[in-house]
């Protein structure tokens, strides 16, 4: 992977003050099969990148692989929320005290810290008066509760379960690795905002993943499927390549039936996948990441805004499914990312973030 890969990013949104362009929001999509070929793409398909919550459902693999879910007695929207970024809604925290009764842990042991919860932001409301949160609330709280799970099933050391080299998270780097075919050594490890350990990748081989999650195959394809060769036999989707496999086919199935848990009210992840209707899987990362896996079309897109703008990020993730042919700018659903209006603190429309950028077929 390029460590300058950041250098090769193109302007792909841009915000403007009345028609005046005020800031450019640089970035890079790939558009990749489930057999790593990248197929579009636009600035550079290999920039290194930090997946951050984009990275949850092949978080929880080794604990769905193990069916610890199962032996636990988890339902399916507790295994969903595992890939969840929620937003500290009720309904969210009642499934996180449940893993973590079946887990017979205690929410004081989860690792990840606190925040005031995303619903309040997102529906314009302020937490009541000496309101209080724990952990619970803060939104990778399932994941954290996953990986209290799988320690409590394996009787290993919950205090030190964000350790690099904690058995766990030895076991979820080699799983990303052994589905990319990259050697351990090419994946560079950071600590997440949450204090997990996440894993940069090349921005294709999120796609990949992406790709992977939406046809439920994964498997070895052959050098010509590598990620890092840019461009290697494009062509047809890659939905028929690699095997059959049924955690990433159960991950798909349940994330797009239960779209709430995997976000919340008002948040974009719930409207893409309901858009998708039941076709597209997606999930944010922190920083300006997007991931959406396409199952009819057998293709996973990855997004990085390289300054890590929220707004640019969806207005690139809309604009990538509109030059697939997916969307109009007047969908009902998802139209209100096609552009999206700025206004002050008067309600005055002062300009607006639209797309720059065009997709360059490999």
């Amino acid at each position: 992977m390029n460590p300058d890969a950041a250098c090769a990013h193109v302007p792909l949104v841009v915000a403007t003050r009345g028609e005046t362009v005020e800031n450019v929001h640089f970035g890079s999509v790939a558009v990749v099969d489930a057999a790593g070929r990248v197929l579009h793409s636009a600035g550079d398909p290999q920039a290194t990148t930090f997946p951050r919550s984009a990275l949850k459902p092949f978080q929880a693999l080794p604990l769905l692989r193990e069916e610890g879910d199962r032996a636990l007695g988890l339902d399916d929207r507790e295994v969903t929320l595992l890939t969840a970024s929620h937003s500290g809604e009720e309904f969210h925290v009642l499934a996180v005290d449940s893993i973590l009764a079946k887990s017979r842990q205690h929410w004081r042991r989860l690792k990840c810290g606190c925040h005031v919860p995303y619903v309040f932001e997102t529906l314009g409301r302020t937490p009541p008066p000496r309101a209080t949160f724990d952990p619970r609330y803060h939104n990778c709280s399932g994941k954290h509760a996953g990986f209290l799970a799988y320690c409590q099933l394996h009787n290993l050391p919950t205090d030190t379960y964000l350790d690099f080299d904690h058995p766990l998270q030895v076991k979820i780097k080699q799983a990303i690795a052994d589905l990319l075919e990259l050697p351990l050594s090419a994946i560079p490890t950071g600590i997440d905002g949450c204090s997990a350990p996440n894993h940069a990748l090349p921005l294709a081989g999120l796609g990949r993943l992406w790709a992977m999650l939406a046809t439920g195959r994964s498997g070895a394809t052959g050098a010509a499927g590598a990620i890092g060769v840019a461009g290697a036999g494009a062509g047809a989707a890659g939905a028929g390549h690699g095997q059959a496999d049924p955690v990433l086919e159960r991950l798909f199935g349940l994330m797009t039936a239960h779209p709430e848990y995997v976000s919340g009210t008002g948040r974009s992840d719930l409207h893409f996948m309901r858009a998708g209707g039941g076709d597209w899987v997606a999930k944010v990362g922190a920083d300006g990441v997007q991931a959406i896996g396409i199952r009819s079309r057998g293709l996973g897109i990855a997004i990085k805004i390289s300054d890590g703008n929220s707004n640019a990020r969806f207005v690139a993730a809309f604009e990538v499914l509109r030059r697939l042919g997916l969307v109009q700018p007047d969908h009902p659903e998802l139209g209100r990312y096609h552009r999206i209006p700025i206004d002050n603190a008067a309600g005055l429309r002062t300009g607006e973030m639209r797309p720059v950028f065009d997709l360059r077929a490999h």
